[in-house]
């Protein structure tokens, strides 16, 4: 993963096996997800192993996007992977099911955690949150 750079557009990744899960926060960060941030390209990913090749790839990615409820692999067990993995790995958003989910979350090491239904406003300031925490820390 690359670092970012000042005005460049910030790579978002995407991952759900459900395409209305993946409309909702792409609708949710809309083109720029803060008006202090840069616009921002979105990469979509419906399965576990074209995570992993994209993963592989070594294309920059400022922020992962998670849906733990994802099948037939949730995004819990791929955020603890990619936490485990991937030196220097971006923030992780974990979209989870249930608040009783919280724990897994935590288990995951998800930088940050939202809940089904996705409220549009919280996860843009959520995402936001953590895109500042990882261009302050490439700087």
């Amino acid at each position: 993963m690359s670092q970012s750079t000042a005005g460049a557009p910030l790579h978002i990744v995407v991952y759900s096996h459900d395409v209305d899960i993946r409309a909702n926060v792409i609708a949710a960060l809309g083109r720029q997800v803060a008006s202090d941030l840069p616009e921002h390209r979105i990469t979509e990913i419906a399965t576990g192993p074209a995570l992993r090749q994209y993963v592989d790839s070594k294309k920059r990615v400022d922020l992962f996007i998670l849906d733990g409820e994802a099948n037939p692999e949730g995004g819990i067990g791929i955020a603890r992977e990619l936490k485990d993995e991937v030196f220097n790995c971006p923030p992780v958003l974990l979209i989870a099911g249930r608040p009783q989910d919280s724990w897994l979350a935590t288990w995951s090491r998800a930088d940050d955690v939202v809940l089904h239904p996705i409220d549009p406003f919280t996860f843009a300031t959520k995402a936001a949150d953590l895109l500042r925490s990882r261009t302050v820390v490439l700087r």
